[in-house]
């Protein structure tokens, strides 16, 4: 016995124009009927929450799955898979497409490579692909716009919940956040965490998308950008507290990546106000908030 229910959509020209948009979503359990061998023009995350089977894909290997996991049906590509029949399993799928694929992929968002992946959580992404189910009414009038909006959280929440991937983030990620603003060069890095140049560009390539070059220099803009939207320090000074000993080099780096040189991003975006620069994340329930004028001190 399995149960079953599921919906598809069909999205304007106008609304792939999002880049990417939401083809289906179901929500099954149970000892499901196998699947394949077929092959799609479309990609698909399936979200096995409870239970074991199996997946073939185009090498022809049978490979295990045990919840929680994903598995990425990819366009163009064979595969085969099915719950164990004694068992079954508990999955949700999402059916998607657009060009912004090809930038998920990229980045190590989707993984073709790669069609199991272990998870260490189903919890996430589950929750994204229950919001699309809650979308999908037939009445709704912002059903293809509210649903590729969950694509994109779908994507977001599968890849921070893979079992190689820490409650807090990925390990080599972290050691460069915490030491970006260091005027330290790239084989500084790798040798601080123990790692020749090589391994730091892959493993940076595989979490983030991008080099550590780039990656630290993502952390150090936006930094920049803060300091310059909501303080009065000097250009120069703001070099030095991101990393930078030479203030003109920031400035054509800055200019360069950002569109904009520095001092004219302060004059578009200078938001200083009394009381200064406050490095504690906001809680959303309690947001900052100056006092009335004449309230009392607290």
């Amino acid at each position: 016995m399995y149960h079953t229910w599921m919906r598809y959509f069909t999205p304007s020209p106008v609304h792939h124009r999002l880049g990417l948009v939401c083809l289906g979503v179901g929500l099954q359990h149970g000892a499901l009927p196998t699947v394949g061998p077929r092959t799609l023009d479309h990609h698909v995350a399936v979200v096995i929450g409870a239970g074991s089977g199996w997946f073939r894909g185009a090498d022809g290997r049978r490979v295990a799955v045990r919840a929680p996991a994903l598995i990425w049906l990819t366009p163009g590509t064979s595969h085969h898979y099915a719950a164990d029949p004694g068992t079954g399993w508990d999955e949700c799928f999402v059916d998607f497409t657009g060009p912004a694929t090809t930038t998920y992929t990229e980045l190590g968002y989707i993984e073709p490579d790669r069609p199991v992946v272990p998870l260490s959580d189903a919890g996430g992404p589950r929750a994204a692909v229950s919001r699309i189910a809650r979308a999908a009414r037939r009445d709704n009038p912002l059903l293809e716009v509210e649903t590729a909006a969950a694509v994109h959280e779908l994507l977001v929440a599968l890849r921070r919940a893979r079992a190689d991937t820490t409650p807090d983030g990925d390990p080599v990620l972290q050691a460069l956040a915490r030491d970006a603003f260091k005027p330290l060069s790239v084989a500084e890095h790798a040798a601080r965490g123990g790692m020749t140049p090589a391994a730091l560009r892959t493993a940076v390539r595989r979490g983030a998308g991008c080099s550590p070059k780039d990656y630290l220099l993502g952390i150090r803009l936006g930094r920049a950008k803060e300091l310059l939207a909501a303080t009065e320090l000097p250009v120069a000074a703001v070099a030095r507290r991101v990393g930078y000993d030479d203030p003109a080099y920031f400035s054509r780096l800055f200019t360069r990546r950002v569109g904009t040189a520095p001092v004219r991003f302060r004059d578009q975006q200078g938001r200083a106000v009394p009381g200064g620069w406050s490095q504690q994340v906001p809680d959303p329930d309690d947001p900052p908030m100056l006092p009335a004028p004449d309230a009392p001190d607290p």
